[in-house]
């Protein structure tokens, strides 16, 4: 089984927030301390020099197509900080020379200096979590900005000329009204973002909202936030590339892109993924640490391993795991890239393309495969189809 290794990016967590929100399910802390930033950052590059030793990228270099920086709340750190991590990676991986390197940064923690001292430090794209601009809708987001803060976010990220930003925004709010979420999507369109991802509310497991459910726009209503919404972006000129994600010709996230391609990414910091092909046939998945503190006694004890999990990816679950990215994103999808990037032949999954095909969920040409609209709406059985059977 031969693969043709893809493009490589990196994914760095940092773990710390001001307060925890109630529908937030990452892996996220309360600050109830002073980060410990510069033992943060020695760690996290020591948990990169980890990898690249266990995984021998030394011997077979790939220089890096994006980076970025979540959370938590990363603009937390400083721009001094910023600047000793990316410097630490680019001396440990060689950077792509038009790399993307987008960080994760709230309203209510950013100041002009920071954002300055953020885009010195190497930083080209700030993803600002905005997610309403109604004040009664970000108290119960339990966020701790008010409007006029993202507001000033935004501008200050066209004034300094960074070369994308993002805003981070969300519709089905607890009590929000379809005028109420078309509204923040106009304010948004209003200040211009070269991306948009806007996105629904869910409730996830192990959150407040979990446990003490508020009360949600209805299925009908959210389905008419959708289509109005949707229009509402097309006729400003931004493209949906994928579920969730919309830009401006040229302004597609490129670190997205490359997980949806099922590309390879590194993942230092606490918990984070990561996924590596070999071309020897292996592609295995890593995750890190989980905890801070368990985290950082890898950096005080040298004998504890960042690394929590690792596993190799059965080629019979490579198809699931290659569609259920790939399917993502609206474009039509080469056939190569899933020889490519799988090490299988087309004939592994030809039967479930024919049925795809049949149930008018996939149409196809000599080279690509794309997903039809009748394919979005029942996605999860598509995906479902490609599932390796349980023995």
């Amino acid at each position: 089984m031969q693969l043709v290794p893809p493009a490589l990016s990196l994914y760095v967590h940092i773990p710390w927030c001001v307060q925890k929100c109630p529908y937030c399910d990452f892996n996220s802390h309360a600050l109830k301390a002073e980060i410990p930033e510069e033992q943060y950052i020695n760690a996290l590059l020591e948990d990169l020099d980890r990898d690249i030793e266990k995984y021998q990228l030394k011997l077979a270099p790939r220089p890096l197509h994006s980076i970025f920086i979540g959370g938590g709340t990363p603009s937390l750190i400083s721009a001094e900080g910023i600047k000793h991590l990316l410097n630490g990676i680019e001396q440990r991986i060689p950077f792509k020379p038009d790399i993307e390197v987008t960080m994760e940064a709230n309203p209510g923690t950013v100041e002009t200096e920071r954002f300055i001292g953020y885009q010195a430090a190497g930083v080209t794209r700030i993803s600002i979590g905005v997610q309403s601009f109604a004040a009664d809708k970000l108290e119960k987001l339990g966020r701790i900005h008010g409007q006029q803060e993202a507001v000033n976010a935004a501008q200050l990220a066209h004034q300094i000329g960074l070369k994308s930003f993002n805003l981070d925004l969300m519709h089905g709010l607890p009590d929000q009204s379809i005028e109420q979420a078309l509204a923040d999507l106009e304010q948004a369109i209003m200040l211009d973002p070269p991306h948009l991802s806007w996105y629904q509310l869910t409730i996830e497991p192990n959150t407040m909202f979990y446990y003490k459910p508020p009360t949600l726009p209805d299925d009908d209503e959210l389905w008419d936030i959708f289509e109005l919404g949707h229009k509402k972006l097309a006729d400003a000129g931004y493209v949906q590339y994928e579920i969730s994600g919309y830009s401006k010709p040229g302004y597609q996230c490129q670190h997205n892109l490359n997980y949806w391609r099922f590309g390879d990414y590194l993942g230092i910091g606490c918990g984070s993924h990561g996924k590596l092909s070999f071309s020897d046939g292996r592609i295995i998945r890593t995750t890190k640490t989980k905890h801070p503190r368990g985290y950082l006694a890898a950096y005080q004890n040298m004998v504890k391993p960042y690394l929590s999990d690792e596993f190799e990816v059965a080629a019979a679950d490579r198809p699931f795991e290659f569609f259920m990215n790939r399917f993502r994103l609206l474009e039509a999808c080469p056939k190569q890239d899933f020889v490519d990037t799988t090490g299988l032949e087309l004939t592994a999954i030809q039967d479930t393309i024919d049925w795809a095909i049949e149930q008018q969920y996939l149409s196809e040409n000599e080279t690509h495969w794309q997903i039809t609209e009748k394919g979005k709406l029942f996605l999860n059985d598509l995906l479902e189809a490609f599932m390796a059977d349980e023995e």
